[in-house]
């Protein structure tokens, strides 16, 4: 598994019904790609959910590089954005553990990215087991769609994103809040449970 997500920030006054129409005339168009688990179309509103900004931010979850390598530089997706916002920069990071939760069947409407930084001292195997646990605590949590752990070992950041049918929990101050446009899930059922090695 590997993840990774570009973020197109937008004017505070950009009409973001430009996004949602885009979003609901191509979002199909990766319901069915090969090498893709997931792709969510994100959006972050100035203002909802305590944004400041106004952003359009796809995740994506590969199961074959290959294959995210050719979206990306092969004619197979990304030129379209390309086109029409300029070249983002591409965050991304290496595949650690994902997990289906109750309400996987269901069309998630909310998502939320927590990155932590991975400090130098730091006994990451340990870091990274607790994260672990915490995951599989959080697979049973009503309204879970689905949860992922990944790490950025350029930055040393552990990534945890996670989907929801409603509303996320507001637990956490430092957490980024989306909202859920569409989900293409080609591939999601196939992701193993737990950890990924």
């Amino acid at each position: 598994m590997y993840a990774k997500q570009y973020e197109i920030t937008l004017p505070a006054d950009y009409d973001m019904g430009i996004i949602r129409k885009r979003v609901a005339e191509r979002g199909h168009v990766l319901d069915d790609r090969d090498g893709l688990a997931l792709k969510a179309y994100l959006i972050r509103e100035q203002g909802v959910d305590g944004s400041p900004v106004n952003q359009y931010a796809p995740f994506y979850l590969w199961q074959d590089i290959g294959r995210m390598s050719e979206f990306l530089v092969g004619g197979g997706g990304f030129q379209g954005i390309v086109r029409d916002f300029g070249r983002p920069a591409v965050h991304h990071w290496a595949g650690i553990a994902s997990v289906a939760g109750p309400a996987r069947s269901a069309a998630p409407r909310a998502a939320t990215r927590h990155l932590t930084a991975l400090p130098a001292t730091a006994d990451l195997t340990a870091l990274v087991e607790e994260a672990q646990a915490e995951l599989g605590e959080l697979a049973g949590t009503p309204g879970l769609h689905t949860a992922a752990l990944a790490v950025d070992p350029r930055h040393w950041q552990l990534l945890r994103f996670t989907l929801w049918e409603h509303d996320a929990p507001a637990t956490d101050p430092a957490v980024d809040r989306y909202q859920v446009l569409h989900l293409s899930a080609p591939h999601l059922a196939e992701l193993p449970a737990g950890r990924h090695w």
